[in-house]
């Protein structure tokens, strides 16, 4: 299993419109476990994205899928930098029900 949880600092009053555009642009993604977005509680510019993938191959393969190539063209522009960004080994938990059933 291939984990990614990161930070993006978003242009000032547009981190709803970034959340939503991840959102849509990432429903089907073949190899993705889960995929969350999330408000950062105490920094209102800011959208933490937490990501589980079978392998770090698939989630290499979603970056060249239409939809998601798509809501990178039109996040880009919204993001104001890239905060931490850390690269985890997911062992399972609730919600994770693919994982399980590997685990």
């Amino acid at each position: 299993m291939y984990g990614l949880i990161g930070r993006f600092k978003v242009q000032p009053g547009a981190r709803d419109r970034l959340a939503s555009i991840l959102l849509q642009g990432t429903k089907a993604m073949p190899g993705c476990l889960s995929y969350v977005v999330a408000a950062d509680s105490k920094d209102p510019d800011s959208l933490w994205v937490t990501e589980i993938w079978e392998s770090a191959a698939s989630h290499q393969a979603s970056l060249s899928l239409p939809a998601v190539m798509q809501a990178i063209s039109q996040g880009r522009p919204l993001i104001a930098g890239v905060g931490e960004r850390f690269e985890t080994a997911p062992l399972g938990g609730h919600g994770v029900q693919a994982l399980e059933n590997r685990v």
